[in-house]
This record gives C-alpha cells, sequence and structure tokens, in this order.
C-alpha cells in the first residue's frame, strides 16, 4: 500500500497564495492579482474518454477473428482433407453465432487495453472494479439495465473477479469493501462480456513486485498448454495431464524461500453455454481419468490456477456471487424475496451477478430477501475459494471455439 505525505521543510511556514503575492509586490511595483489564474491552473481540464459503443467502430457489424490454431492431434490431422470440408458448410452455418462471440472478445479486448497501466498499488479493489464493469458497460451499450427492454441482452458476463492472494477466485468487492490494492499482492483479474448470451471469460494476474514472475509464468505457460491441447475428440483427462506437467516443472522463490507451483487440482476450465458461464463440462489440470471428450462446435473457456500453497482450495469469507438456480417449483412466500427474484430474473436471467449490482439497480436493501433464496435453492451462492494462509494464486484463461478444421482463440490479444 503506497501512502501519500506531504512533506515540508523544518521551520518553514505555509503561505497562503494571496500573501505569496503581497510579499512579491514589496519592491514597489503594481500589485498583480494572481490568485485568479492560480486557480484556473489548479482546475484539471476533465479527460475526455474516446469509449462508446462498440458498433461505433464497427459499423459494418463484422468483429476480428480471434488466433487461429491447427488441430495438432495425430487423430485431427485428417480435418483440412476435401472428406472434412463438408463439415465447414456446418461452420458457415454457425457465423452469427461467432461473430456475436468475437463481438465480445473485441470489447473484452478494448476493455483491458483500458485498463493496461491504471492498475496500481494503492487502489481500492472497488476502483478497479468500477473501472473494468463501466467499461464495458460503454462499449456494450449497457450502462443502465433499469433502461434496457432486455438487460439480458447484453453487457457483463459474470461479476469481476479481484481474488488477492490465497484467493484464488469468486471474490469482488461488495459494497463497503475497503481493501487496498499492495506492492506485494498478487491480483486475479477475472470478467466477462456477454453478447446474447454468448460469453467471453478471460482473466490475467496483476502483480508488482517481480520475485513472483515465476509463478505468473507457471500459470500462463500452463494455460497456453491447455490450448494447445485442446481439440475435437480430445480427452479432458488428457488436457489435465499436459497442464499439470508444465505447471510443476516450475519453481518460485518468496522472500527466501523456494516453492514449487502446484496446480490448485479442485478448479477447472469448462464449456460455455448461451447465458451459461459453466455448460456441463469440465476442462481439468490435472490428470483425473475423465475420458469424456470435446466435440465440434464447443465454446470452451481454458483456465488454469497455480498456486504456492496446497494446491486445494477451499470456500471461506463473505459471499459476493450468486447466479439463480433451476428450479420448477412455486414463487417464494415471503413478499420482498419474490419480488427480488423477478428483478433477478429479469435483470440477469441465468447470468451470474453480484451484491453491487443490485445495489445499482436499486435493490440496495437485499440482504435478507437474497440470503432467504439462498436458503430455499432459488439462488446458489458462491464464496471466495481460497487456499492456505500465507500462500499465493495466479491465474490465466482464454475462451476457444472448435471449428471443424481448426480452433479459435477468439479472446487472445496483445496482452496475454
Amino acid at each position: 500500500m503506497s501512502e501519500a505525505t506531504e512533506v515540508k521543510k523544518v521551520g518553514q511556514t505555509p503561505v497562503s497564495n494571496s500573501e505569496a503575492v503581497k510579499v512579491a509586490n514589496t519592491s514597489g511595483t503594481t500589485p498583480v492579482d494572481t490568485s485568479k489564474s492560480t486557480d484556473k491552473k489548479k482546475k484539471k481540464k476533465k479527460k475526455r474518454t474516446n469509449i462508446s459503443k462498440i458498433e461505433n467502430y464497427f459499423p459494418d457489424g463484422v468483429y476480428p477473428e480471434g488466433e487461429w490454431m491447427n488441430y495438432d492431434q495425430d487423430f485431427n490431422l485428417a480435418r483440412t482433407t476435401d472428406e472434412e470440408k463438408r463439415y465447414l458448410t456446418r461452420d458457415l452455418e454457425n457465423q452469427d453465432h461467432w461473430n456475436e462471440v468475437r463481438k465480445a472478445a473485441e470489447i473484452h479486448r478494448r476493455v483491458r487495453k483500458n485498463v493496461e497501466g491504471k492498475i496500481h498499488p494503492g487502489m481500492r479493489l472497488t476502483e478497479i472494479a468500477d473501472l473494468i464493469e463501466n467499461t464495458t458497460r460503454k462499449y456494450t451499450d449497457a450502462e443502465d439495465l433499469t433502461k434496457m427492454d432486455d438487460p439480458t441482452s447484453r453487457g457483463i458476463g459474470f461479476p469481476t473477479g479481484l481474488s488477492i492472494n490465497d484467493i484464488a477466485a469468486h471474490f469482488t468487492p461488495n459494497k463497503g469493501d475497503k481493501t487496498i490494492l499492495r506492492y506485494e499482492d498478487v491480483m486475479k483479474v477475472d470478467f466477462g462480456v456477454q453478447v446474447n448470451g454468448n460469453i467471453i471469460d478471460s482473466a490475467w494476474t496483476v502483480s508488482f513486485d517481480p520475485q513472483y514472475d515465476n509463478l505468473l509464468t507457471a500459470v500462463r505457460e500452463a494455460t497456453n498448454t491447455g490450448i494447445k491441447e485442446a481439440g475435437i475428440d480430445v480427452r479432458l483427462t488428457d488436457i489435465g495431464e499436459a497442464i499439470q506437467e508444465v505447471m510443476e516443472s516450475y519453481e518460485v522463490e518468496i522472500n527466501g524461500d523456494t516453492y514449487g507451483v502446484k496446480p490448485c487440482r479442485n478448479l477447472c476450465g469448462h464449456n460455455i453455454g448461451p447465458w451459461r458461464i459453466h455448460g456441463g463440462k469440465s476442462v481439468p489440470i490435472v490428470k483425473n481419468g475423465d475420458i469424456t471428450k470435446m466435440e465440434e462446435g464447443e465454446h470452451f473457456a481454458i483456465e488454469t490456477f497455480g498456486s504456492t500453497g496446497s494446491g486445494y482450495v477451499t470456500t471461506e469469507g463473505e459471499c459476493s456471487h450468486y447466479a439463480v438456480q433451476d428450479y420448477d417449483y412455486d414463487a417464494p412466500s415471503l413478499p420482498s424475496a419474490n419480488k427480488l427474484l423477478e428483478t433477478i430474473n429479469k435483470s440477469f436471467g441465468t447470468l451470474p451477478f453480484c451484491r453491487r449490482y443490485l445495489d445499482k439497480i436499486g435493490e440496495d436493501e437485499h440482504e435478507y430477501a437474497l440470503n432467504y433464496l439462498v436458503k430455499q435453492g432459488y439462488v446458489q451462492d458462491y464464496p471466495p475459494l481460497v487456499d492456505i494462509p500465507g500462500s499465493y494464486t495466479a491465474q490465466y484463461e482464454h475462451t476457444i471455439l472448435l471449428h471443424p478444421n481448426k480452433k479459435e482463440i477468439v479472446s487472445r490479444g496483445d496482452d496475454y
């Protein structure tokens, strides 16, 4: 944490602007009132941001493709032959879907670019969350959900994760949180963008102290390995095995102690469905024996977490993340809970949300009703996921699309 302090010379008495003018004019010259010009200098010009809805930058409605990568597995080498080209027709039929995913990806990249260089020690986590989320809202033209015909049609994909040190995931500041980012912290930044339910899920890790560099490198390279190994008909356990091998090959020295980098074995990547951040398949980051295969046309988030701790996370701390569950029973009997559930369904649908988002749409007295909905099974809570105290965790993540002949790392950017 940095602390701004004002340093004064010993014995020096502060002098006001008006007094300074008087002193300067003791030579007999005509007094000049400089207070107005001084005031003008003090007034900083409000910096205009060149951020507006993404359609203004792409008037033709066509959004940039991500990074293309060949399928390198032996059983996928035939996917560029004439026999497989017939499947490309089906891929063309999905162009509208792919274009909406690319639109969300372009917004994600632009938000990251806007954030780049602005996150620094001394910032409150609420400032960082507001910076990311308000920029996302501008690009998606979803600044006020209460004024949108369909608030779930575009906007934020899920709450901005700002998980520090031993907290690996699922932490975003609630209202009143005063946590400040410090120089010695390792912070995971995980946020999502959605266009018509097509979600981009991508994350990176912020640190300022170079002693953590090997930790970040281990996790970034493990994620890139997972992306390289992913493909049609690839078994999920094989991806996890490759990720584990790369990550565990790294060590990191922190404050004179050496740690092996461990995969957080009970965290994983996942496929993504329409308006569903977790589509049902999990991509492990260790070998786990799951012989389920990836399939053509699927949409995956490849994410890895590395830790200097136990490599196993548990739920701990105040909850901020929530999502509506599938339910086919009657509405809540508690009136305030019923009203809140209606608001959540209209504003977020099946997308995850956080308590700050409820505050923003006017539900600032929601705590009792929200807890009731959780207890009754209408809403699922997702508390922070934490490794052992004193440990450090890092995360990197990209969204990929499995086309018939190649895979597209749709969220890839110049930054990671």
